[in-house]
């Protein structure tokens, strides 16, 4: 008699993994429909399971639609954006982070989805959009100013406007993953070149002179 092979998933392991499960559901349900028009039951139908067991972990569609939101964006921003791990002169480390965060924001459905929450939801859950500077915005400004920090200690880059002012280095990816929430199905952006140029015309004005990259 042949023994069958393999670890049967234990009922404990099941409920362990039972909140992961339904928040990935809701995330789905909440990005196909928005809010409003989500139902509980919706988030139960999708895994087979009754509205009673999603209630069991999350007592309204308020708590779940908060968590499922808190549950996306730490996953989506669980990301490297240390800058010790780039390497090159600061105007090249300074490029890689742009190009990365830009990947990691509008080239990620997932982020882009909670974006499109954030701005549909965040007036009425503005805990929800501080969440969201939390984990995506704050870490990547916080890194382009250390990163232009020591360029302009070390001489490579002047001290101006821009460097006062990261954020300008960053705007052109939030601009381009809304265009992209807006417009992607029918006025289709390159938002790579567009963030190439835009990285090249900030660093023209940060670099010194005698630093202007070719």
């Amino acid at each position: 008699m042949t023994k069958r092979v393999g670890k049967k998933t234990s009922r404990a392991e099941r409920r362990a993994r039972r909140p992961h499960e339904i928040l990935e559901a809701a995330f789905e349900e909440f990005a196909a429909k928005g809010y409003a028009a989500t139902r509980v039951e919706d988030v139960a139908t999708r895994l087979g399971i009754t509205k009673g067991t999603v209630y069991l972990y999350f007592p309204t569609k308020d708590v779940l639609f908060q968590e499922m939101f808190r549950h996306a964006s730490t996953s989506s921003a669980d990301r490297p954006t240390a800058i010790g791990g780039l390497r090159g002169s600061c105007a090249e480390r300074i490029r890689a982070l742009l190009l990365i965060a830009y990947e990691n924001t509008a080239n990620d459905r997932k982020t882009r989805e909670l974006l499109r929450l954030s701005v549909a939801e965040g007036a009425r859950l503005p805990e929800m959009v501080d969440c969201r500077h939390e984990l995506f915005i704050a870490p990547t400004l916080a890194a382009l100013t250390a990163l232009v920090e020591e360029g302009v200690k070390s001489g490579e880059l002047r001290r101006d406007t821009a460097a006062e002012t990261p954020d300008v280095l960053a705007s052109l990816i939030f601009q381009v993953a809304v265009w992209l929430l807006m417009f992607a199905d029918r006025k289709p952006i390159d938002g790579k070149a567009l963030m190439e140029a835009h990285i090249e015309l900030v660093m023209s004005g940060l670099l010194q002179r005698s630093e202007q990259m070719v």
